[in-house]
């Protein structure tokens, strides 16, 4: 069974910074693609940060240069650095990551950190 847990949301004034934390659990568990989506009041969830196995990432534009998404593979764990924070920044925050097995690529999600930036 694949546990996703996230740490490090928050409420914090514009221009500040948050870093948010994800470690993935389970037996003999293969990561793939790991990363975060966020969902504001209203909104669809959208893509923030996703990197590769490989290393590979890619940011939505908004939050380009502000956000670094790093990964630990030998640790399955998946954080990201979010500076210059701005009030529409304001969402839930979900870890993401695929779960990969000799049958099919699975997706696991956690429960999701509040990110909240105020004026």
């Amino acid at each position: 069974q694949v546990q996703v847990m996230e740490s490090g949301g928050g409420t914090v004034e514009a221009g500040s910074s948050l870093r948010l934390s994800c470690v993935v659990s389970g037996t003999s568990f293969t990561g793939g693609a790991m990363g975060w989506y966020r969902q504001a009041p209203g909104k669809q969830r959208e893509l923030v940060a996703l990197v590769s196995r490989s290393g590979i990432a890619r940011y939505e534009n908004s939050v380009k240069g502000r956000f670094t998404i790093s990964r630990s593979t030998a640790q399955n764990s998946v954080s990201l650095q979010m500076d210059r924070l701005e009030p529409e920044d304001t969402a839930v925050y979900f870890c993401y990551t695929e779960q990969i097995t000799t049958i099919a690529t699975y997706e696991h999600w956690g429960q999701g950190t509040q990110v909240t930036v105020s004026s």
